[in-house]
């Protein structure tokens, strides 16, 4: 098969298109109305043959179990949510360009057809899927690491097994989000390649569930906090519901101790009024961070009877912005974090809650209080915890090294930040929305301002400022900068002055925050060096430390807000000699160890905390070195 043809078949005849899907997207909650059924587990998994990789098309493979139907391919067990590259020993299935197949039966129970509504919901399919319920196409997406669902009641067989089958391709092409070139080896294989520095994971990486609602269900909920004084909070809500029913739509807000501090009956708009609030703050800034109320919809009929109910974690906080500053609360905040990855040994992208708990226990222990999702939106589990722990978030959407930008691009890139905005909208820890990573051209910020104004916007921009317009279009600078590693390597006496000289002219130029989104270098842990040089763990420590001082006189300046780490931990990329087994930037490794960076960063990340907010430094920040008593000595 010649390249343009498997390439006319994945666009055109295999891979949905990009939809907007026109509902909510809530979270899967049990409650009194709701039902929730995890379809995690061991899944069948298929890699077609190369020489006819749309065989499972042809011979219609969502017909019947794969281990029917595939019976010239091997069906291996896969499990789910995981990234399928690192799972096998197979490179072939490692660095496999194009459809896998996945399917798993399910018995749904014969009084479900008695509630009302069945639905299915993928935490993500990387990059694009098909899904077929006992055969039926029941839903299509593409763009990965996002949420998508469809109601699935009509292809159901109550009180009977029923088979969910899964087509997912992993092709990145020009007006993909992000990016990538598919060519033809010699040898017949595809070979993906991508600009991004980062490992092209793919698969059903996020929890797939099965969940219920009545036929009269809360569709859709959106809060947002308007106003803030120290002993009024208030929050304007808008609900959509979807059915025929005759109902009344009672809100309550339920604080951590379950006492009910507000409610609002018969309307699907307003606003409550909540006295003394228990506001949400972040990390370090209050000994309490991370307050979550329950904001609480229920529906009731004509009768008072209750028809569905939703339970949404909301925090109550604000966030506002000046040319010079970053504000929560009111109070001016200043960043120091990460830009991470999803990424770990074996799973790859797939959701590990162990790691993602001690991610952000890591995150706290260094004394973070922000990251980025670089380079994609995170799994809703992972926002969870940042929205408990008070871990405030820039939210990013798949759009990452952008270029040439075409007509279905540009829209699908504006489908990404409509569905990543629908997703973490009500979120207390998404202060900022980035648009892009690294664009190589103009960005639009006015389709994130018509979905929500209320958090400023930023695009994380490597060009030089001479030559970036697109950041005036939105509310903070960001930018990335590798002094003393892509740009001057082993020069590290020049970092400070080129940081400051840099942050200066994105200020001068644009009158805005300026945040330095990354820096860093690789560092091979254990490789030691006196004096330090490039690769060593010394060098990372002393390339740092340059970086602070420059951090510390652009804070003086008064425009400068944040400083990111890259990255917060080592990952996988594609395979390339400047690449050792990965990106080893990290100042913890792969496996969440820490660098002689992380001890380092921790001391500043500390100190940083103790000025801003005061904070209490935990007590092994240091350990015993020597006594200050000074011995009188008697003279020789």
């Amino acid at each position: 098969m010649s390249l343009p043809a498997a390439l006319c078949l994945v666009l055109m005849a295999h891979v949905c298109s990009a939809d907007i899907h026109r509902g909510g997207i809530l979270y899967p909650r049990e409650s009194e109305t709701r039902q929730v059924v995890s379809l995690d587990g061991i899944w069948n998994f298929v890699v077609p043959n190369t020489s006819n990789p749309f065989i499972g098309f042809d011979f219609h493979w969502y017909k019947k179990d794969l281990k029917e139907q595939a019976v010239k391919s091997k069906v291996l067990l896969m499990p789910v949510p995981s990234s399928y590259n690192d799972i096998t020993t197979d490179w072939r299935i490692r660095d496999h360009v194009g459809l896998v197949w996945y399917d798993r039966t399910f018995f749904v129970p014969k009084y479900w057809s008695e509630i009302g509504r069945i639905w299915l919901r993928f935490g993500s399919v990387s990059y694009a899927s098909q899904v077929w319920i006992n055969g039926q196409l029941a839903m299509s997406h593409e763009i990965g690491h996002l949420p998508f669902h469809s109601e699935i009641t009509q292809y159901l067989k109550f009180g009977k097994e029923n088979r969910v089958t899964v087509a997912c391709d992993n092709t990145l092409l020009a007006d993909t989000i992000p990016q990538g070139r598919v060519e033809e080896l010699e040898s017949g294989r595809l070979y993906q390649s991508y600009t991004f520095d980062f490992f092209n994971y793919a698969g059903i990486d996020r929890p797939v569930m099965l969940y219920t609602t009545p036929k009269t269900y809360i569709d859709d909920i959106s809060v947002l906090t308007i106003e803030l004084q120290p002993s009024l909070a208030l929050l304007e809500y808008n609900i959509t519901i979807v059915g025929d029913a005759n109902v009344t739509c009672r809100v309550s807000l339920i604080d951590k101790h379950r006492n009910v501090v507000a409610t609002a009956d018969e309307d699907v708009y307003g606003v409550l009024r909540i006295e003394n609030p228990q506001l949400w703050w972040p990390y370090l800034m209050h000994p309490e961070p991370g307050y979550l109320y329950t904001f609480q919809v229920e529906l009731l009929d004509d009768y008072g009877d209750l028809l569905d109910k939703y339970n949404l974690p909301v925090g109550l906080r604000t966030v506002t912005w000046t040319n010079t500053s970053l504000l929560i609360n009111n109070y001016q905040v200043y960043l120091h974090g990460f830009g991470r990855h999803e990424d770990a040994d074996i799973r790859g992208k797939g959701l590990d809650l162990p790691l993602v708990v001690r991610d952000h226990n890591l995150v706290k222990w260094v004394g973070a209080n922000v990251y980025r999702t670089s380079h994609y939106p995170y799994a809703e589990e992972i926002m969870d915890v940042a929205d408990e722990m008070g871990i405030m978030i820039i939210d990013e959407c798949s759009s990452v090294n952008t270029e040439f930008f075409i007509d279905s691009l540009l829209a699908k890139h504006k489908i990404s930040l409509t569905e990543l905005i629908k997703r973490d909208k009500n979120r207390p820890s998404v202060i900022m929305w980035s648009a892009a990573n690294e664009p190589r051209t103009q960005k639009v910020i006015e389709h994130i301002k018509s979905l929500d104004s209320s958090r400023p916007t930023t695009i994380a921009e490597a060009q030089n400022v001479n030559v970036v317009e697109s950041s005036r279009y939105v509310d903070i600078i960001s930018f990335n900068r590798y002094n003393g590693w892509y740009n001057n390597e082993g020069n590290l006496d020049i970092i400070t002055d080129y940081v400051v000289k840099e942050a200066t002219a994105w200020h001068q130029k644009f009158r805005k925050p300026v945040i330095m989104q990354e820096y860093g270098g690789d560092t091979l842990e254990g490789l030691h060096f006196a004096p330090g040089y490039i690769w060593s763990e010394e060098y990372q420590v002393e390339l740092l430390s340059k970086h602070f001082e420059a951090f510390d006189r652009l804070r003086a300046s008064g425009f400068f807000i944040g400083e990111f780490i890259w990255n917060f931990a080592d990952f996988k990329t594609a395979q390339t000699y400047t690449r050792v087994g990965g990106n080893k930037k990290g100042i913890f490794t792969r496996s969440r160890q820490p660098k002689a960076s992380a001890h380092h960063i921790r001391r500043r990340y500390w100190a940083l905390a103790s000025e801003y907010y005061n904070a209490t430094p935990p007590r092994d920040l240091t350990s015993y070195v020597a006594s200050r008593v000074r011995l009188n000595l008697d003279e020789l």
